[in-house]
């Protein structure tokens, strides 16, 4: 019999987990069954308690599996049993920040990116003044500041145990500072010819004890691996033709490099081998993301054991929060697209996702991998499909350039920052926005939710920091 049994309104199910495994055997259930009850079939057949999100060809049903169905017509066979995965909910959930706690003045101009440690207790922000400065965020208020750059500094990137945070400033120079004390470590890191426009840190898993790396990109068109500790540059990656817009140390412990050149590549760090170049933007990618991101920035801090105490190692964890399959990557690009890329198997495109009126300022995978949202100039903030690329919906309410976005740690929000002053915070279920910030007295350059999900930060042209909490 066919799979949708019409006279009856009923359906035959198969559950599979998020590797393709099937828990029980084919059921017929109601077309009307909700995402509830759904979780009380599952929780029968596993002889679980855990909570879990559902999905139909990666629509996740949010109410009923008959209106899933129904926004999907074309695409579901129901000679079949109907697939449906479950996979296991967020540990914990994130309260949406509503209120400013602190507006943290310091900087003698404006701050151009802050962010929180891999584990969200420390915060550290650059600025147009060229400095860095700690902030301590049981008082709010400054902790050190740290001078050593000459010009702006453009990029702040904390290493995943929060040992160091390293900084990279417009003249092309490198610092790398004890954030307990604000001292400056070892010597300046130069060698780039032009402004530094990316750093990353080699994830702890891949780095197994070793001395730690950073690689950086620079608009010179090289990326250069360095050895902090001992002050010394290992690699200059130099195959792009124009400048480096964005680079990413994958958990795979592949450098990946976006360029002005319009390509990506793909690099071997242990020999420096360009391993392949992904091509397809018509125009310079200005930003990267992977969908490991977040497993890689919270290093060998599990979220789930917050306040349990920290027993787990950094692959244990990177493997948890990393999700099932290959890493994916998205990429943005001045030509009004993005690209989502299956870099580590393929150097052509799974799609292309068009819709946006202005060139993209900032792409970023959700912490679990399954939705991207992207931020634009013409104002809006989309979010797609993170395993397909689809387009799901379209964020509007700022009335300028939206320059940055941050996720919640489960999912389940997105802080934006734009050139109107204003930070929002949107519902990621129903695609609303839940929460209005004004405060700032001009545009906002940088927003980072912490990853233990209790505050976000945001910081702009008015010089000043500011902290939300729930």
């Amino acid at each position: 019999s066919s799979g949708i049994n019409a006279e009856y309104g009923k359906v035959l199910v198969r559950f599979l987990n998020a590797e393709g495994e099937t828990a029980g055997a084919p059921l017929e259930i109601p077309l009307d069954t909700t995402q509830k009850q759904l979780q009380v079939v599952v929780n029968a057949l596993l002889g679980s308690e855990d909570r879990y999100q559902f999905h139909v060809n990666d629509y996740e049903i949010t109410d009923s599996l008959r209106k899933s169905l129904k926004q999907q017509e074309s695409t579901v066979n129901t000679e079949n049993a109907i697939e449906i995965r479950y996979e296991p909910q967020a540990i914990f959930r994130v309260k949406a920040v509503t209120r400013c706690t602190s507006s943290m003045p310091g900087h003698g101009e404006a701050v151009i990116n802050a962010a929180f440690n891999n584990n969200g207790t420390q915060l550290a922000s650059g600025s147009g003044d060229t400095t860095v400065r700690f902030w301590d965020l049981t008082t709010e208020s400054p902790l050190h500041e740290c001078k050593a750059h000459r010009q702006w500094v453009l990029v702040i990137a904390w290493h995943p145990a929060s040992k160091y945070v390293a900084s990279a400033c417009k003249k092309g120079d490198i610092c790398i500072w004890d954030p307990k004390s604000g001292t400056h470590i070892g010597k300046i890191l130069s060698g780039h010819k032009k402004y530094i426009s990316s750093l990353a840190w080699q994830p702890l898993h891949c780095n197994k004890g070793g001395a730690p790396l950073i690689a950086s990109g620079s608009k010179d068109n090289t990326i250069k691996v360095w050895d902090v500790l001992r002050g010394q540059c290992m690699l200059t990656l130099s195959s792009h033709t124009q400048g480096v817009t964005s680079i990413r140390w994958s958990g795979d412990d592949l450098i990946y490099s976006a360029s002005q050149d319009r390509t990506i590549k793909v690099w071997r760090p242990s020999d420096g081998v360009l391993c392949r170049t992904l091509q397809g933007h018509g125009h310079w990618v200005n930003s990267m993301a992977l969908s490991t991101d977040y497993a890689t920035r919270i290093g060998a801090w599990d979220p789930a054991l917050q306040g349990k105490g920290q027993s787990e190692d950094a692959l244990t964890v990177y493997n948890k929060y990393k999700g099932v399959g290959e890493e994916f990557m998205v990429s943005g690009s001045d030509d009004f697209t993005l690209f989502l890329w299956h870099p580590a198997k393929s150097n052509k495109p799974v799609c292309r996702m068009t819709g946006h009126q202005q060139l993209i300022n900032q792409v970023m995978f959700s912490p679990n991998g399954r939705k991207i949202a992207s931020a634009s100039f013409d104002k809006s903030v989309k979010v797609w499909d993170g395993k397909s690329g689809k387009f799901v919906a379209t964020l509007r309410g700022h009335v300028r350039a939206v320059y940055q976005i941050s996720w919640s740690a489960d999912c389940k929000l997105l802080v934006s920052g734009s050139s109107d002053s204003t930070v929002k915070v949107w519902c990621m279920r129903t695609f609303a926005l839940l929460q209005d910030l004004p405060g700032h007295a001009d545009e906002v350059y940088t927003v980072d939710w912490s990853p233990c999900g209790t505050k976000v930060v945001s910081g702009g042209k008015d010089k000043v920091l500011k902290i939300w909490r729930a």
